[in-house]
C-alpha cells in the first residue's frame, strides 16, 4: 500500500525552499572558486546557466503538476522512460542533493568553528544530526524555519547589492575574458548545481497544498529573483575584489562586504552566509530523503523506506538513511570534485526532464493531464536539451566519462535491485504503440496517472463514478439504426438486471417514441424506469461512425448514456444526469471521447473530468 504524504506546504513554502535550497555554497563559496577559472566574467556564466535552467524548470513545472508525488524526478522520468532510467535519475539526485546538504553543513560548521574549540568536521556531524531530527519532527516545522532563514537571507543579500554598488571599481572587469569565452560556458556548467534547489521542490510535491498552482508559481518565481541575485551579487563581488583577491578567498562575499562596510558589513554577510547554509542543509534533508522513499515504493529500494511515522507523517526511515549518507560523505569529499560531480549529474537530470515531457506529450495519454503546460512545445524542451549537452561537453572529457560511468552503475543497480521482479508499464511504449499502431500495454500506467490525479485534485468518488467503473461498454463499429442499438444494450443488460432482453429492448423503443432522447449534436441519453426496487445501471456507448436515431439521419450520435433505474432511484436520476451534463461540457469532451483507444480510456474520460461530487460511493 501506498504511504500518502500529509499536504501542509502552500506557496511561500514551494518559494522559500527552493530559494534556500539554491542560496548558500553555489553564491558564498563556489564564486571564489569559479573566478579562478573564469575571471571578471564570472557574472555571465551565472547568468547564461539560469538561462539553461529556464527551459528545464517549464518542463518540471509541466511535469509535476500532472504527477505530484514523492521523488518528483524519479517519478515522472521512470513513469516516461522506464525504470533504468528512472534508477539513474532517482540514485543520481539522491546523491546529488544529499552531497549539496552535506556540504552546506561543512560551510556552516567552519562558520562556528570560528567561536567554539570544536572541530569543524564534530560540528557537521552534530548539525547533521539536529536536522535530521527536525525533518522527522514533521516537514510544516522544517518549512515554517526555511521561510524565516530566506527572508533574512533576501534582505541581508539586497543589503549587499544596494550598498556595494556604488563602490564597485571598474579596473576589476580588466581584463573581462582572461580565459577566453568558452570558459565562460565551461564555468557555466561548474555553477550549475547553484539551481540544484529547483529539483527539490520535485521531491516532494505530494506534499504540497494545491500543488497545480502552488508549484508552478513557486518554482518560476524562485528561478527568476534567485538568478537575478546570482548575476547581481557575483558582478558586485567582482568589482569590489581583484581577481586575486576573489579567487583566493574562502568568505568572498564577506571580503567583499568589508571594501564597502569595514568589519559591520562582514559580520552583516557572514550572518547571511550561515542562514544560508542552514536553509540548504534543511532543504537538502526534506527534499532528497523523498527519492529513497519514491523508489521503494516500486520496489527499487527495501520497504521500509517507505514507511511514514505515524505521529509526524514523516518517512523517517528515508530521512535516518540520507542523514547517514551525509555523515559519510562530510569526511571523504573534498569540494571542487564534489561541485563538479554534483552538477554533471544535475545536468543529466534536466536532460531527462525535458526529454520526459516530449515522451509523455506524445504518448496522447489521456490521463495525462498537467494544469501547467510548457509554452512553445517541444522548441523548449529541445533546446534545454541541446543547453545541457553544450554545457556537458565544455565542462571537459573527465566529466563526460564520468557521465557514462554514472549511467553504467545506475543499470547495472536497477537490475540487481529489481532481477526478476514485475517490470511496470511506460509512457515510451504508448509512443512506440502510436508508430506501429499496435496496443502492447496493459494499462497499469493509465491506472496509476488517474490515481495520481484523484489524489491531486482531492477527488472523492461518488455513486455515479463507481456505476461507472461497472459499467457496461459498447464500442460500436459501422453505422448502426437505433433500434438494433437498443436491441444490444437490451442483451448486455439483461444478465445484470434479471429481466428479459425484450422487455428492455421495448421500453427503450417506446421511450423514443414519445421524444427524442438525443439532447445534443452527437449526445444521447436514452433513461427508462423499469420494475423492481433499488435499482440502477449505466451503460456506455461509443459509435465512430454513429447511431442514427429516428427523424435525425443528418446528425448521427457518437456518444450515448442508457440510464436504467427502479422509480425508488428517481433522486439519483436526476444526481446523474446532472453529472453527465458537467461531463459533456467540458472543453473537447467529444474529441477525447472518440479519441479514445479502449475502454479503460473511454471510463477515464469521464471519472477524471472536473464535476461537483455527490457523497461518498455506496457500499
Amino acid at each position: 500500500m501506498v504511504k500518502v504524504l500529509r499536504k501542509e506546504l502552500g506557496f511561500w513554502d514551494v518559494f522559500c525552499i527552493a530559494s534556500g535550497a539554491m542560496i548558500s555554497s553555489g553564491l558564498f563559496i563556489l564564486p571564489a572558486i569559479a573566478a579562478g577559472q573564469v575571471g571578471p566574467s564570472l557574472f555571465l556564466a551565472y547568468m547564461i546557466a539560469s538561462f539553461i535552467a529556464l527551459p528545464t524548470v517549464l518542463s518540471k513545472a509541466e511535469l509535476v503538476t500532472a504527477m505530484p508525488r514523492a521523488g518528483g524526478d524519479y517519478f515522472y522520468i521512470s513513469r516516461s522512460m522506464g525504470f533504468v532510467t528512472g534508477g539513474i535519475g532517482g540514485f543520481g539526485t539522491w546523491f546529488s542533493l544529499s552531497l549539496k546538504a552535506a556540504f552546506a553543513l561543512i560551510g556552516m560548521a567552519a562558520y562556528v568553528s570560528l567561536f567554539t574549540s570544536m572541530s569543524i568536521q564534530y560540528i557537521a556531524l552534530i548539525l547533521c544530526v539536529a536536522f535530521g531530527v527536525l525533518n522527522i519532527f514533521g516537514i510544516k516545522l522544517a518549512a515554517r524555519m526555511q521561510i524565516v532563514l530566506v527572508l533574512g537571507l533576501f534582505s541581508a543579500l539586497i543589503f549587499y547589492i544596494v550598498r556595494g554598488f556604488p563602490a564597485i571599481d571598474i579596473n576589476n572587469f580588466k581584463p573581462f575574458a582572461p580565459y577566453g569565452v568558452r570558459a565562460i560556458f565551461a564555468t557555466a556548467g561548474f555553477v550549475f548545481i547553484s539551481y540544484g534547489g529547483l529539483t527539490k521542490i520535485a521531491s516532494i510535491a505530494e506534499e504540497v497544498r494545491q500543488p497545480t498552482r502552488n508549484i508552478p508559481l513557486g518554482m518560476l518565481a524562485s528561478l527568476v529573483i534567485v538568478g537575478i541575485i546570482y548575476t547581481l551579487v557575483a558582478f558586485v563581488t567582482t568589482g569590489l575584489l581583484n581577481l586575486s583577491d576573489l579567487s583566493s578567498s574562502l568568505t568572498p562575499i564577506s571580503d567583499a562586504a568589508y571594501q564597502f562596510g569595514s568589519s559591520p558589513a562582514r559580520i552583516i554577510m557572514a550572518i547571511a552566509a550561515f542562514l544560508a547554509f542552514i536553509s540548504t542543509a534543511n532543504a537538502g534533508i526534506i527534499s532528497a530523503s523523498r527519492y529513497p522513499m519514491a523508489m521503494s515504493r516500486d520496489k527499487l529500494l527495501p520497504k521500509f523506506f517507505n514507511r511514514v511515522n505515524s505521529r509526524y507523517q514523516t518517512p523517517h526511515y528515508s530521512i535516518i538513511f540520507t542523514v547517514i549518507f551525509m555523515l559519510l560523505a562530510i569526511s571523504v569529499l573534498d569540494l571542487k570534485s564534489l561541485v563538479k560531480i554534483a552538477s554533471e549529474l544535475l545536468i543529466i537530470i534536466f536532460m531527462f526532464t525535458n526529454l520526459a515531457v516530449i515522451i509523455m506529450r506524445e504518448s496522447k495519454m489521456p490521463n495525462y493531464k498537467p494544469t501547467f503546460r510548457s509554452p512553445l512545445y517541444p522548441v523548449v524542451q529541445i533546446a534545454g536539451i541541446l543547453g545541457c549537452l553544450f554545457l556537458l561537453a565544455e565542462m571537459g572529457k573527465i566529466l563526460l566519462l564520468f557521465s557514462i560511468m554514472s549511467i553504467s552503475v545506475g543499470i547495472l543497480g536497477y537490475f540487481v535491485l529489481s532481477y526478476k521482479k514485475k517490470i511496470r508499464e511506460f509512457a515510451i511504449i504508448h509512443v512506440i504503440e502510436r508508430i506501429v499502431n499496435k496496443e502492447f500495454t496493459s494499462g497499469t500506467l493509465s491506472q496509476e496517472l488517474k490515481n495520481v490525479i484523484r489524489q491531486r485534485d482531492d477527488i472523492v468518488e461518488d455513486r455515479f463514478d463507481k456505476l461507472i467503473e461497472e459499467a457496461v461498454v459498447l464500442d460500436i463499429r459501422g453505422r448502426l439504426p437505433s433500434s438494433l442499438f437498443f436491441q444490444k444494450v437490451a442483451d448486455a443488460l439483461t444478465s445484470q438486471l434479471s429481466l428479459k432482453p425484450q422487455y428492455l429492448r421495448d421500453l427503450l423503443n417506446e421511450r423514443e417514441k414519445e421524444s427524442s432522447t438525443v439532447i445534443h449534436p452527437g449526445l444521447a441519453i436514452p433513461h427508462i424506469v423499469i420494475e423492481g426496487e433499488n435499482k440502477f445501471n449505466i451503460l456506455l456507448a461509443r459509435a465512430n461512425e454513429g447511431i442514427i436515431f429516428p427523424e435525425l439521419e443528418d446528425q448521427p450520435v457518437h456518444t450515448v448514456f442508457v440510464l436504467v433505474g427502479t422509480k425508488d432511484e428517481r433522486n439519483f436520476h436526476l444526481q446523474a444526469l446532472a453529472a453527465i451534463a458537467q461531463i459533456c461540457q467540458e472543453k473537447n469532451f467529444e474529441k477525447k471521447w472518440l479519441d479514445a483507444r479502449n475502454v479503460m480510456e473511454l471510463k477515464d474520460v469521464l471519472l477524471l473530468t472536473e464535476r461537483k461530487r455527490f457523497g461518498k460511493p455506496a457500499d
